[in-house]
């Protein structure tokens, strides 16, 4: 039996759109790209061939335009794991809700969801400048944990091995959880001729405490960026911090999308090292992006 959303749970506006995207349905492609800075979605569709309509809301820019004849949205979904909940869910109810009779429908579309970033390298052959190809990623903001049948999603044997090497505080801190990104996209998109590597990407709630910087508020655990580097299981290391990519994966799967993160390093924490000048790297990702979503 199909489902019925009831107005307090999917928030629809007058004009049929989105509650916070402030997008109708037929302006979503089925293909989109997304990135945390909205002023980024004026560059990246700048690359597509024709534009059909570009609307901002809060943080949330969104174009949708066609490239080699292929319809492409591309749409900012600001810092953290809290706006991919809501930027993956309302972009699903888009495609699989109709928005007039507010049920589920029969037939159900996935989308092809890769998100473009920034991160802070974690391991000396991840420099500033080099692209990150997510295969897994980390949630340390707990999100896929307030969601039914999360163990059907995660791997588990990755989580039990990465909080024992950590001595996870259960008691203080959430519990992560450790998702694939969609191996199908991650074979397209992996170009290792324009210096991109796979890696284990871990989300954090936060830029500072959580990703191990201490300005003025000491950290709870001073060491813990020194065994997330030396972490290894099963040939997999972990390569980079950003913000977003585990609650991408993790809501991707569950709703039956396929999603991948790549990310340009910008920091990377064992060297010591940033680059705040590092626009120009992403004319070459985009049009690769825009070929093999």
């Amino acid at each position: 039996m199909a489902k019925y959303f009831a107005p307090s749970e999917l928030i629809i506006n007058p004009d049929n759109s989105s509650f916070h995207l402030h997008i109708r349905p037929d302006q979503l492609a089925d293909k989109v790209i997304m990135c945390g800075d909205p002023a980024r979605v004026g560059f990246i569709a700048g690359f597509l061939d024709s534009q059909e309509f570009d609307v901002q809301s809060r943080e949330f820019r969104t174009v949708t335009g066609s490239y080699k004849g292929k319809r492409i949205t591309v749409i900012s979904h600001g810092i953290g794991c809290d706006n991919i909940d809501i930027v993956v869910n309302e972009l699903d109810a888009l495609k699989n809700i109709d928005f007039e009779t507010r049920m589920e429908k029969e037939h159900l579309t996935s989308m092809d969801m890769i998100r473009v970033g920034t991160c802070g390298g974690l391991q000396e052959y991840t420099p500033t400048g080099c692209f990150i190809c997510s295969e897994k990623s980390i949630g340390f903001e707990g999100l896929i944990n307030f969601y039914a049948d999360r163990d059907r999603i995660c791997d588990l044997e990755f989580e039990e091995a990465f909080t024992r090497h950590l001595g996870w505080d259960y008691h203080n801190l959430p519990s992560p959880y450790v998702v694939d990104n969609d191996p199908g996209l991650l074979s397209r998109v992996f170009a290792p001729e324009i210096g991109m590597v796979k890696g284990v990407t871990i989300s954090c709630g936060g830029f500072y405490g959580p990703q191990g910087r201490e300005l003025r508020i000491p950290l709870a655990d001073p060491h813990r960026n020194e065994k997330i580097e030396s972490f290894e299981w099963n040939g997999y290391r972990i390569t980079n911090f950003e913000m977003e990519s585990s609650a991408l994966a993790g809501l991707a799967r569950h709703l039956g999308h396929h999603a991948l993160t790549v990310c340009q390093v910008i920091a990377n924490r064992v060297a010591h090292k940033a680059n705040t000048n590092y626009n120009n790297r992403f004319e070459d990702i985009v049009p690769l992006l825009f070929e093999r979503i």
